[in-house]
């Protein structure tokens, strides 16, 4: 395919063609590949409120399922919307691990556990790929954390690098991916784009992988490391160090035509392998039952005092839904793959009246601010653009900063937080000089009082009302530090009085400086206190029959390029669970948090389920779930300890030399914990299922067969997942099975272990001396002990 390329065409292909697509050769029948991020669906690389797309329930959600067909399925759903938005490869899935609570994207990962996070990586890849869609499994490697991820040199030994941060790349290369991204940071001194010793002689070479090894987009730092470390594509596009821009190096020796072939062929394959016939699995009404079937089977119960749940309908007389993120619900992260979710999606508080509005009384309060960081823009545009938009702000390009600029584009924008980039928005932001962005809107007032406006940007920036000026940044920021600023989303504020009826002009004028992304940021607080929302919500719970408690995050809480600083809820949520749970035992908390977190509150309430972060689904699924409609269906896919300081790994900051040690080694997680509050695999659903018996099936071989018999000692259909754990060298999960039983139904779960699970790395696979096997639905729950042969010593 590229034997008719020259040798300079074929670097070229080293390096994107734009943003988002590869170079293209069409008298060589060599397509452009576009790509887009995931994983929680296609996300639109503008950025864009207006481009809306399927969103999935979190990785770690899905995590939480242990369904290997599940996920599969849900990755032809993205797979579907990949299709449906021109794209050809989807940076996902994301395959690091949540070694720590506190890093700033956990709720991208699947499970802190490797071979589980492996496995359902794989599947979901599998399924994504079955329509014809590229899976590029990420980030490659040790991208478990944030902080300085630009510079964090992740110290690793390679033992644990082979048997736990690299393990689940591999299972996703056995699924076949089409391709790798490799990670921002460094790995024991290389940058992960210029590290030969895992992408040529792991990956390429022990692996024996195809696919396509890709940077992660504006990770490169150089040309001859990078080409010669195996990397075969430079992102995003035009080229930096690869492409074009590595031709003296190839003039000069450097690099070799037999690496630029290598990379070139990979692309090429690729194209021919991604652009040809499409196979849309999952649509229309199937999609959206899958949304809502997929945020169910990620439902964590791990408390449930004297079978409060479920609230079947009819049984009390008056409910309260209390707290934000019942009507303010948290869906996603606050990465740049966020997906624009449907406006019609039904968030919880909704769904629940819903379901049980026609059986009881139902009152809410949210009892804190539900968006206590930047509150939406609820204004009704300026002007009528003719584009059918009844609210959001008229937001208008100009060329220039001057007053006499030309206007260029204008279009009405209903959110409060705008992005452009360049390359992406050329048709309406000129990021390549200095020009000016201005959006305007009507402002109603409902009510009297104190409304506390918000404005933050990349450079100076001024808000108006009825055209005074009310709040402003005046200093210019450099180019260097405007993503920094972008990803802060700091804001400045200002009170403003006005009367319930009252009118408002808003005018917020933004001049920039060139650079390769731009945002701008604003809201509005309508008048309340703390102190009133708190009273009004105890008074509620107080009253009512039961409480459904309905916690969480904004999305802001997980964030690309920041950790958190603690595992705690915010504390105006601490409190309202205090005083919502000491003013009505009968309370179930729904937290809707997409990683681990400190509950040491968790006693006080009847009951706790984790909801993760469920995609869009969360409504319906939510009110389901409490009216017994469905099973809770998840189990743990991190673990909670009881205090901070005894997690493994807690502390993601690097040392001065921007050295991050992984000094916890394979003990990480419930792995290194002694006693953890929750451990992996806990949880349970509303049926009563039970082990009866477990044994070997037949002698170990290459693969190790344990039959587990399940019953279902209920009237009602259940689910559960039976885990096989190794205690050797360390605590790990070897195998487990995700089974759905019929009321009274026992059966067996057939659970097969590769040797290749009972093996430790030293310089080679060695097979673990005589490891001691339990069965059991958690990590800390041994149901039958099993022993296996003695093979040789461990190390």
């Amino acid at each position: 395919m590229t034997d008719a390329l020259t040798l300079e065409q074929k670097l070229a292909m080293s390096a994107g063609a734009t943003m988002w697509t590869t170079v293209a050769y069409a008298d060589a029948g060599i397509a452009s590949l576009a790509m887009a991020d995931g994983p929680m669906g296609i996300a639109s690389g503008r950025v864009d409120e207006r481009d809306i797309a399927l969103l999935t329930p979190c990785p770690t959600a899905l995590g939480a399922s242990w369904d290997v067909e599940l996920n599969q399925r849900v990755g032809a759903l993205v797979g579907g919307e990949a299709i449906r938005m021109g794209v050809d490869m989807v940076l996902a899935p994301n395959i690091n691990l949540a070694r720590s609570p506190l890093a700033g994207r956990a709720f991208e990962y699947f499970s802190e556990e490797p071979l589980l996070a492996g496995i359902l990586g794989a599947a979901w890849a599998t399924g994504l790929q079955m329509t014809g869609t590229a899976s590029v499994a990420k980030h490659l490697v040790c991208n478990d954390s944030e902080t300085d991820r630009d510079r964090m040199n992740a110290v690793v030994d390679e033992r644990t690098l082979r048997e736990v941060y690299l393990l689940p790349f591999e299972l996703c290369a056995q699924a076949g991916v089409g391709g790798m991204l490799t990670a921002y940071n460094r790995l024991n001194g290389q940058w992960c784009a210029e590290h030969h010793h895992v992408i040529t002689s792991i990956v390429k070479g022990e692996w024996n992988f195809p696919g396509v090894m890709m940077s992660d987009w504006f990770g490169t730092h150089s040309t001859v490391a990078t080409f010669s470390a195996g990397l075969d594509l430079e992102m995003p596009g035009p080229a930096r160090f690869l492409g074009s821009k590595a031709q003296d190096a190839l003039t000069q020796g450097q690099i070799s035509a037999d690496r630029v072939n290598d990379a070139a062929s990979r692309v090429a394959r690729a194209a021919a392998r991604f652009k040809g016939n499409k196979h849309p699995l999952i649509t229309g009404a199937a999609a959206d039952d899958l949304l809502v079937e997929a945020a169910t089977a990620g439902f964590v119960l791990l408390r449930n005092e004297d079978n409060l749940l479920p609230l079947t309908p009819g049984r009390d007389r008056h409910i309260a839904i209390i707290g934000p993120n019942a009507a303010a619900p948290c869906y996603q992260g606050g990465t740049f793959a966020k997906i624009a979710v449907a406006p019609d999606a039904a968030r919880p508080l909704d769904a629940i009246i819903a379901r049980f509005g026609d059986h009881c009384r139902i009152d809410y309060e949210p009892g804190v601010d539900p968006q206590p960081r930047l509150p939406a823009m609820p204004v009704s545009p300026a002007r009528d653009l003719g584009d059918g938009c009844a609210q959001g702000m008229t937001v208008d390009y100009y060329d220039g900063q001057d007053g006499d600029a030309r206007l260029i584009a204008s279009e009405t924008r209903d959110t409060n937080n705008l992005v452009w980039f360049a390359g992406v928005h050329d048709d309406v932001a000129t990021l390549g000089r200095a020009a000016r962005i201005v959006a305007r809107g009507t402002f109603h007032a409902e009510q009297d009082g104190d409304h506390l406006f918000y404005l933050g940007a990349t450079g100076p920036v001024v808000m108006r009302i009825d055209g005074r000026d009310i709040v402003a940044q005046v200093e210019p920021i450099p180019s260097s530090d405007v993503m920094g600023k972008l990803k802060s989303g700091d804001a400045r504020s200002v009170a403003v009085p006005l009367k319930a009826g009252q009118s408002v002009a808003i005018e917020v004028d933004f001049a920039y400086d060139p650079a390769r992304v731009h945002g701008l940021w604003y809201g509005i607080r309508r008048p309340d206190t703390p102190e009133a929302m708190l009273q009004r919500a105890v008074e509620l719970a107080a009253r009512a029959d039961a409480v459904i408690l309905i916690v969480g995050e904004t999305s802001d809480a997980s964030v690309e390029s920041k950790d958190r600083s603690h595992t705690r809820l915010a504390d105006e949520q601490i409190a309202l669970i205090d005083a919502v749970t000491a003013a009505n035992r009968r309370t179930a908390i729904i937290a809707n948090v997409g990683h681990a977190f400190d509950t040491g509150w968790e006693d006080k309430a009847a009951a706790l389920m984790i909801a993760w972060y469920p995609g869009e689904g969360f409504g319906q699924a939510i009110a389901q779930v409490l009216a017994g409609d469905r099973e809770p269906g998840g189990r743990m896919p991190v673990s909670i300890a009881r205090k901070d300081e005894d997690y493994p790994a807690l502390s993601l900051m690097p040392d001065v030399q921007s050295d991050l040690a992984y000094a916890e080694g394979r003990r990480l997680g419930y792995r290194g914990m002694d006693d953890p509050r929750h451990t992996l695999g806990a949880g349970f659903g509303y049926a009563d299922i039970a082990l009866q018996a477990a044994r070997i099936m037949d002698d170990p071989g290459d693969v190790l067969r344990i039959a587990i018999t399940v019953e279902n000692r209920s009237g009602r259909a259940g689910s559960d997942v039976v885990q096989v754990y190794r205690r050797e060298p360390e605590l790990a999960l070897a195998g487990f099975a995700k089974l759905h039983l019929a009321p009274g139904e026992s059966r067996d779960a057939i659970i097969e272990i590769p040797r290749r699970r009972l093996q430790y790395w030293r310089d080679g696979w060695r097979d673990i001396a005589a490891p001691r096997l339990f069965v059991g639905r958690s990590a800390a729950d041994v149901a039958f002990d099993l022993s296996l042969p003695v093979s040789e010593p461990i190390a």
